[in-house]
């Protein structure tokens, strides 16, 4: 009987401090290990961060731009790597960067709730040079299709193509640790020219970054952003089995690479969206391509050079793999970690293509939204005891973008621009 009683004393005693800790910070939380209900970042070292992804980002596609699509189905050779030359970091006419950069621009003059349509409308109006699902969608727009449409299978036969995996790591720079942030902009951005597996690959590669600004080891960064897309897609099968092989396979590299190729790029079942076709040599299906982000990740082990290097050689979209893998480890080290060989021939006044941006005016609108980000999602910024300012970072359980699969579609949602839309549609360029 006094045992008993004591057993209830005691379960009172802890409830009455569970009750007292459910009202504590994210620190102490995390610390008891009930989970943190708050993370903080000095708003000093998310810009750091941000300017580093963006940084990895041009680096990336810098070092592999010379070798895109040059080894379909096979490894690079080592020897074929190009050199890092530190004027490489200049890279402002390049699709994996610009493209991002017209969504930046109009969530600063429009602000987060921004809609899909005048998202639209803004990118038909873009300038630049355009591939694949991007220029289809695009074209899709300036025709009047309005998104969701314009990404639609129906209309868009590279739907399941790379095109927002490369352009996403936008949301998650300007979303720390929030990955609701970033799947909401998948739905509005990644869905001009994508559709099931081609928006999951941005989501995920957006919520690698957003996790970035907290975490470095890089396993764990992908598992998370992991929790951020639809389960049951081949695109997270993908990933859950290039960790499953990375398990396996901790040194080698090359052997987990061959395992991916045989599954991603030799079995037709998972190229069933190809647009080059389920047997092509050419694969820029986002699936295979967001496998190679995350071997440069996990076999880089923190390395930059390793990282980049890794997801050139495994070949197919080499430029844009690494600009990924690149823009998500340089996240988490941050700018003034970087080795000087990658920022010191930066050019601080070199202008993006087709955009308002150069480098520092790039990193200001990320620092404009990023507030309205934190607002949005329930955060706030308040100081620390050094006066700084500080983010205070709800933690949220993603909420999904429905399961959807680009060879067996749902129906479309027959958008188009009214003639007043249409009229705002002036294309000046390609």
């Amino acid at each position: 009987m006094a045992k008993g009683f004591l057993t209830t004393a005691m379960v009172a005693v802890v409830s009455l401090g569970l009750v007292f800790v459910a009202g504590c910070q994210g620190d102490a939380l995390r610390g008891l290990g009930i989970g943190p209900a708050a993370r903080r970042i000095t708003v000093e070292d998310y810009a750091d961060k941000m300017k580093a992804g963006w940084v990895g980002q041009m680096a990336g596609v810098g070092w592999g731009g010379p070798t895109e699509f040059h080894y379909k189905g096979v490894i690079m050779p080592a020897d074929k790597m190009p050199k890092w030359r530190p004027e490489m970091i200049n890279q402002f006419g390049q699709d994996d960067i610009y493209v991002e950069m017209t969504f930046l621009h109009t969530l600063e003059q429009y602000g987060l709730d921004c809609s899909l349509r005048q998202a639209g409308i803004d990118f038909a109006n873009s300038g630049y040079n355009l591939w694949h699902a991007n220029k289809n969608g695009r074209d899709n727009l300036r025709k009047g299709i309005a998104p969701p449409d314009s990404g639609h299978p129906k209309f868009n036969r590279h739907a399941d193509d790379i095109d927002y995996q490369i352009e996403a790591d936008y949301s998650g720079l300007i979303a720390p640790g929030l990955p609701n942030v970033v799947i909401e902009l998948g739905e509005k951005f990644g869905r001009l020219m994508n559709y099931g597996d081609g928006v999951y690959g941005g989501q995920f590669v957006g919520a690698m970054y957003a996790e970035a600004f907290f975490e470095n080891d890089m396993e764990r960064i992908v598992r998370t952003a992991l929790k951020s897309i639809p389960r049951d897609s081949q695109y997270a099968e993908c990933i859950r089995d290039v960790l499953v092989w990375y398990k396996q396979n901790p040194n080698d590299w090359e052997k987990t690479w061959q395992l991916i190729n045989e599954k991603y790029h030799l079995n037709p079942a998972y190229r069933r969206f190809s647009c080059s076709g389920p047997k092509g040599e050419f694969n820029i299906d986002a699936k295979i391509n967001g496998a190679y982000i995350v071997m440069g990740l996990l076999y880089g082990k923190g390395d930059p050079d390793k990282t980049i290097i890794i997801s050139t050689r495994c070949g197919q979209d080499s430029d844009c793999n690494p600009s990924n893998s690149g823009g998500v480890l340089f996240t988490t080290m941050g700018f003034k970690n970087l080795p000087e060989r990658f920022k010191s021939a930066l050019n601080p006044e070199g202008k993006f293509s087709h955009t308002p941006y150069n480098f520092p005016t790039l990193v200001n609108v990320c620092e404009k939204l990023v507030r309205q980000a934190v607002k949005r999602a329930g955060g706030r910024v308040e100081k620390n005891a050094d006066g700084q300012e500080v983010f205070v970072i709800p933690v949220r359980k993603p909420k999904l973008s429905k399961l959807e699969q680009c060879w067996e579609p749902g129906p479309i949602a027959n958008s188009k621009f009214t003639e007043q839309e249409k009229a705002q549609i002036k294309p000046s360029g390609k």
